[in-house]
């Protein structure tokens, strides 16, 4: 059942329905380029979506699915999740798509539905963004959606820009 919708996404609880689709999109080195974890075999992805309902649980959110609605396909993951960033924990938006989806707007689109629906229906105060600075089509991303000033921090012994947008800054689509 879908938590809300964009134009072209359905968004909903990810589940283990959803790992042969999910391996084969988190096993693409180009999808895991800048992924601190790396290429995730069915096991490492299995345990994410584990994790991701265990999120959903304790906070009511965490990384949900991303379905296409033309053809009802899994696209990928956004979502916003706790993440500790420098002893602290935050809320902070993640997305992966599959390479096929890449180039249409799509990673934009879900993540305007997700700060939509994380600042309307969860009341969060901020949300951040952990991109590092090679990402540079997940930068544009993040910058279209309002993320705009950076600190640069060690993130898993990487270098990496934490974005912030807080709830005042955020405009909706």
């Amino acid at each position: 059942m879908p938590l809300f919708e964009t134009p072209r996404l359905l968004v909903r609880e990810l589940s283990r329905q959803d790992l042969p689709a999910l391996t084969a999109i988190l096993s693409d080195p180009e999808v895991m380029k800048f992924s601190v974890r790396g290429v995730c075999d069915e096991q490492m992805t299995g345990a994410f979506i584990d994790w991701c309902v265990q999120c959903y649980a304790s906070y009511g959110m965490g990384q949900w699915a991303l379905v296409d609605k033309a053809n009802g396909e899994l696209v990928g993951f956004c979502g916003v999740s706790p993440e500790q960033v420098e002893g602290v924990e935050q809320a902070s938006l993640g997305y992966r798509l599959a390479t096929r989806y890449w180039g249409q707007g799509l990673a934009s689109e879900a993540v305007r539905g997700v700060l939509e629906h994380a600042f309307s229906e969860h009341r969060l105060p901020a949300v951040i963004a952990i991109i590092e600075a090679a990402n540079i089509a997940s930068l544009r991303v993040a910058q279209k959606a309002g993320f705009n000033a950076f600190d640069t921090v060690q993130f898993h012994e990487r270098p990496v820009r934490v974005y912030r947008l807080t709830h005042p800054h955020w405009k909706a689509p």
